[in-house]
């Protein structure tokens, strides 16, 4: 894994100038890379089998406790494989999608190839706080990869966007990660999923870790990043925003489910921000007109429905969000890599300007009813399994179950009529509009959604050889349930649940197509208007604060530090016992240079000429230099005579061009405060030093100095 994570790294520094010496063929190069870990994930599929594990640890900080921990079981092979492959097809189809004079193709080429590697990272770290890094390490990439065309002011926004969005959701995440961490003594999950804390304390850390998680999957309420990062290009919309990046949430869900559904706020959380963003995102995608934002709202969408599932806390649910989980990445690459070949070919991503596609790119057409047709759920493709598998799950439940099933079946009625509005806006004759001319689609550009689409297809017809390596994860849930994946279970009720979401999505695309009125129909908040107010009222504040603060008074500035510093520091010494053994001196004639610092001191607060206290400063300097002689520390001494001789030097060429006197002196009241102020300070600061030094509990580096 470690051989894996240094090949992106390098492939990543190498990239811009693989690219300036072999243009967009550098990419099949690149893609390379993501390829071997789809080929090393591979070929340890059979010790995946029955919950197996590969581990890696490599000492860093021991004493500090600090590994690099890498562990790869059957859920974080499952996003190596995804993260692998579809990283590759996405490289190999940027070498079709990309012109040969695209600005920034080295950087951008490096980026994704980072990006690929950050988030193989992530999915394989066992230590929590190296998760957390490569977590932020794909925030700072997805930025730059979805601001990749810089005079793009829609690029730019939605880059900073999400990167606002995701990076506090991860802090608090990382607040989460050390609350249990501490906890348990160690960040490696493996053993702090055995050592877990209760009550409250749990409670706590298990919502700071689900706004880390909500946030980075585009969850409800932060819903509204993901379809404004659709001004990235398309290769990053089908690889960030359907395979890997917004997975990245999922995964951590599915990471923490097995030993934190049982807590008391994840399942309200989980199942109540998963249900409205499933709903939000599929009702939303119906009133889009360009092709890539309704498969955007249909992820977000999507990406609810993965986290309810994942999120349940049962055997049988777990099983049907990670089959779940690969039909999605299969079929919504898939579906982005048809966009961008339709733009390319078209011109245009309005499905009200497209027409006749159906029989100017039939190739296209097939495969984008391929993946699309999985998404719909419709027999016998991987989503079909999938949405099934779901479907019987909570059939089994009460209760609670049956609720979430009821919204799992209103979602997924919705996923079928944005499907069906997809093809037939992408595709379909449409009376009105003009047949549409469009460019010749090669080969090597329509390959990768191809294979993707094929791959859905024999994922679903191999539900059973993929049931046998993917129950490792969903058996580490206690309740023993018995579902296993297949493409036929008989008449059963989920599948009459699946026909009723077929015939219920076709109707309401009947209805989208042929009337208008609920396309009027408006949220009444809305994400991203929410996020611009608080991001303007955040602004506004720190202008005010700033304007109140700021005043341009180095007194006041140092006054308000020293002061703080009086604060915090005098309530630790207070807060805790003085160390005893007090000694006033080690040798009597420190007493001599000590008194001419104080008296220097004195003096220097009541000089009036400018020169006289640079002076009498500087005489505080050297005679606390002398103390470091008679205390032993000659190199200490040397260092401070140096440091006082330049100052003063400096201080006394500048004070040539200012007036002898100080131009006027603050109020008897204001120089008894700074007085005040600079005596706190004095003996805060030498508490601090008294007891820093009497609590030494290594031995000193000083000892083998002689």
């Amino acid at each position: 894994m470690l051989v894996l994570l240094t090949a992106h790294l390098m492939a990543a520094l190498l990239a811009p100038a693989l690219v300036r010496r072999l243009g967009l063929r550098a990419f099949y190069v690149l893609g390379l890379v993501p390829a071997a870990g789809l080929g090393w994930a591979l070929a340890r599929t059979s010790a995946m089998g029955g919950g197996g594990a590969v581990s890696e640890v490599y000492p860093w900080a021991s004493s500090l406790g600090l590994e690099l921990a890498l562990r790869m079981t059957t859920l974080s092979w499952l996003m190596v494989l995804l993260v692998g492959g579809v990283g590759a097809l996405a490289l190999f189809y940027c070498a079709r999608y990309f012109s040969p004079g695209e600005p920034g193709l080295g950087r951008f080429a490096g980026v994704f190839v980072g990006f690929a590697g950050a988030m193989l990272g992530l999915v394989v770290s066992d230590n929590l706080i190296v998760l957390y890094v490569f977590w932020e390490l794909t925030t700072v990439l997805s930025y730059l990869l979805i601001g990749h065309d810089p005079a793009s002011r829609a690029s730019r926004q939605a880059a900073l966007q999400a990167l606002i969005v995701t990076t506090v959701g991860g802090l608090a995440m990382l607040v989460g990660i050390i609350m249990l961490g501490e906890h348990a003594g160690t960040y490696r999950w493996s053993q702090v999923a055995s050592a877990l804390p209760g009550g409250g304390y749990l409670a706590v850390a298990v919502i700071l870790l689900l706004l880390g998680a909500l946030s980075k999957s585009a969850i409800f309420p932060f819903s509204f990043w993901l379809p404004a990062a659709m001004a990235a290009p398309t290769p990053v919309s089908a690889y960030l925003h359907a395979a890997a990046m917004v997975k990245a949430g999922v995964f951590l869900v599915a990471l923490l489910g097995p030993a934190l559904a049982g807590a008391g706020s994840w399942r309200p959380v989980v199942l109540v921000a998963g249900a409205v963003t499933m709903l939000f995102g599929g009702w939303t995608a119906l009133r889009q007109h360009d092709l890539k934002l309704l498969l955007a709202y249909g992820t977000v969408s999507q990406l609810g429905l993965l986290v309810i599932v994942l999120g349940a806390g049962f055997r049988d649910a777990a099983l049907a969000g990670v089959m779940m989980l690969l039909a999605h990445a299969l079929f919504k690459a898939a579906l982005f890599f048809v966009v961008g070949i339709i733009d390319h070919s078209a011109g245009t991503r309005d499905l009200r300007e497209l027409s006749g596609l159906r029989r100017s790119v039939p190739a296209v057409w097939v495969v984008a009813v391929l993946a699309a047709l999985s998404m719909a759920g419709v027999p016998p493709l991987a989503g079909f399994v999938g949405k099934e598998a779901i479907f019987e799950a909570f059939l089994a439940g009460g209760g609670w179950e049956w609720a979430v099933l009821a919204v799992v079946v209103c979602g997924s009625a919705l996923t079928v009529a944005y499907t069906l509005r997809f093809l037939w806006g992408a595709f379909a004759d449409k009376p009105e509009v003009a047949a549409r001319p469009v460019e010749r689609v090669g080969w090597a550009f329509l390959a990768p959604a191809a294979l993707l689409a094929v791959a859905g297809l024999v994922a679903g017809l191999f539900a059973p050889v993929i049931d046998r390596n993917l129950a490792g994860y969903a058996d580490i849930y206690p309740d023993g349930g018995t579902y296993h994946l297949a493409v036929w279970h008989g008449l059963t009720p989920a599948l009459g649940l699946s026909a009723l979401v077929l015939t219920a999505g076709a109707g309401m695309f009947l209805i989208n197509v042929r009337t208008r009125w609920w396309r009027r129909l408006r949220l009444p908040v809305h994400g991203a208007a929410a996020y611009e107010r608080v991001t303007g009222g955040l602004g506004r504040l720190a202008v005010e604060v700033t304007g109140a603060t700021q005043r341009g008074s180095l007194p006041i500035y140092l006054g308000t530090i020293l002061v703080v510093l009086v604060l915090l520091g005098g309530a630790a010494l207070l807060s805790g016992p003085l160390p005893g053994g007090f000694q006033l001196w080690d040798h009597p004639l420190q007493l001599i240079p000590a008194a001419a610092l104080i008296i220097a001191a004195v003096f220097a607060t009541r000089a009036r000429r400018r020169l006289s206290a640079v002076v009498l400063v500087g005489v505080t300097g050297y005679a606390t230099a002398v103390l470091f002689i008679l205390h032993g520390a000659p190199d200490l001494a040397l260092t401070q005579f140096l440091v006082e001789t330049c100052t003063l030097v400096m201080f006394v060429l500048v004070l040539r061009r200012l007036p002898g006197h100080f131009s006027a002196r603050p109020l008897v009241a204001s120089r008894r405060l700074r007085v005040a102020i600079g005596a706190a300070a004095g003996a805060v600061v030498s508490g601090l030093a008294y007891v820093a030094t009497s609590g030494r509990q290594a031995v000193s580096i000083s000892t083998g100095f002689a």
